[in-house]
């Protein structure tokens, strides 16, 4: 069984990661979470705490969240479950990595933009924790990815055939190309002749785990840059 995460605020794209939690699991059972974070109330009172606790949802997010059940239903092979996280820290997340037996993270491109920080908290926690995470791109959906670019890191000492091989074990991409990682990306132009040369829909890099820091300016990466979804993976586990 092949669980998926999807951290969410319900905005348009989350539709596209539960199609693409959908074309991952390949058919076979699977359940995709979404997930919802909110600050915890400061509160004293028990009953303000609870009116606070209940914020519904606008026109939009229903609309989106309804797409998404459709979707579900029509797919004999997955379930689907609404996750509300009140407050969050290092061990809640990783239980809830745990629980829910979550075997890929699938960050929307619009959930990195957000600008509240618990939400940016969010997205530092999972990349400290050893389950991959699927970065969706900004650019139209494609439902499944085949070619990949594997951005190596020169600091990881790991070969390409490992993760090749990590990837066939656990995915159906196929390592087509592969270049260095810099650090700013400023000169994207070979990575764009790379990608269009061969058909490239995927980017694929390694991570280490790192001191959560919340940035007054943040740093555009390549898959802002180049908008196609990167496959991130720990390296520990690769």
């Amino acid at each position: 069984m092949k669980n998926f995460l999807i951290p969410t605020t319900l905005k348009d794209d989350t539709i596209s990661a539960v199609k693409s939690a959908i074309s991952q699991a390949k058919k076979t059972e699977c359940e995709i979470v979404l997930m919802m974070v909110s600050e915890t109330p400061d509160s004293f009172s028990s009953s303000h705490f609870l009116r606070e606790m209940r914020t519904g949802l606008t026109k939009s997010q229903e609309e989106v969240l309804e797409t998404c059940r459709y979707m579900i239903d029509h797919t004999k092979n997955c379930k689907i479950k609404i996750h509300n996280q009140y407050g969050l820290s290092l061990p809640i997340f990783r239980r809830i990595i745990e629980n829910f037996s979550v075997k890929l993270v699938i960050l929307p491109y619009s959930y990195k933009q957000e600008t509240k920080r618990i939400h940016q908290y969010l997205v530092q926690l999972a990349g400290n924790q050893k389950c991959p995470i699927l970065h969706l791109g900004n650019e139209q959906f494609k439902e499944d990815f085949t070619k990949a670019l594997y951005i190596e890191n020169s600091s990881a000492n790991m070969h390409v055939k490992d993760v090749q091989q990590f990837l066939s074990n656990n995915f159906s991409y196929e390592i087509v190309s592969q270049a260095s990682k810099t650090e700013d990306y400023e000169n994207i132009a070979p990575l764009s002749e790379a990608i269009s040369k061969y058909e490239i829909d995927l980017l694929v890099e390694t991570r280490k785990g790192e001191k959560i820091k919340f940035k007054k300016v943040k740093k555009q990466n390549i898959n802002e840059k180049l908008g196609l979804p990167v496959l991130s993976l720990y390296e520990e586990l690769v």
